[in-house]
């Protein structure tokens, strides 16, 4: 059973953009799949009750409540984690997992709440139990902050493993319930490739510790 959370303190930096497309992912690969929302916003959930019941399934885990209990034994476990975890709550949490996802916009604020939010978590005793891997979110190709963002995770002490592009399809699928892949692929071809590194990563030795 694999556990993958998606974490960066900062709000609205994509944590539930990158969990639920990772869910409908392995789900539609015949995966038994956990979604667990940490956040009390509880926007996974609401992803997940807009999903039709013939999609694959995905059982929602309301993690803010009850954590991990009942998670039974899926094959992969995706946690969306919430935003300001910082000291023991950020401990705790690294515990229940392998493999973490950090989202990063292009921005400067985004940018430098990162920077010491990988500090803090290098400097945690779990580090060297958990594989941690930045992905670029809503980034747009040829402007200049997305250059910037580009050194910026390509100069990090943490693996930079792809970027998603700025796209109304992300925001089609949430109100659907469903990921980019169930999308027809005139619309969303671009969106795949771009989730293929991510993909080979997570599938990778290199996500374990």
């Amino acid at each position: 059973m694999r556990h993958i959370m998606v974490l960066n303190p900062k709000g609205g930096s994509g944590k539930t953009t990158l969990a639920t497309n990772l869910a409908a992912y392995y789900a539609s690969e015949g995966q038994q799949v956990v979604l667990a929302d940490f956040d009390p916003q509880a926007s996974s959930m609401d992803w997940l009750a807009r999903r039709d019941e013939s999609r694959p399934e995905i059982r929602g885990l309301a993690g803010y409540e009850e954590g991990l209990q009942g998670v039974g034994q899926p094959d992969m476990v995706f946690i969306d984690a919430p935003a300001g975890v910082r000291g023991p709550e950020l401990t705790e949490l690294l515990r229940k997992v392998e493999t973490v996802l950090i989202p990063v916009l292009p921005s400067p604020v985004d940018m430098e709440a990162s920077t010491r939010f990988i500090q803090e978590l290098r400097n945690n005793a779990r580090y060297g139990k958990v594989k941690a891997a930045l992905v670029g979110n809503r980034v747009r190709d040829h402007t200049r902050i997305t250059a910037s963002l580009y050194r910026f995770l390509e100069n990090q002490r943490v693996p930079y493993i792809g970027a998603l592009r700025d796209t109304q399809n992300y925001v089609r699928a949430f109100d659907r319930g469903i990921g980019v892949w169930e999308m027809a692929p005139y619309m969303s071809y671009q969106d795949w490739q771009q989730w293929d590194p991510i993909i080979e990563w997570l599938d990778s030795a290199r996500s374990r510790p």
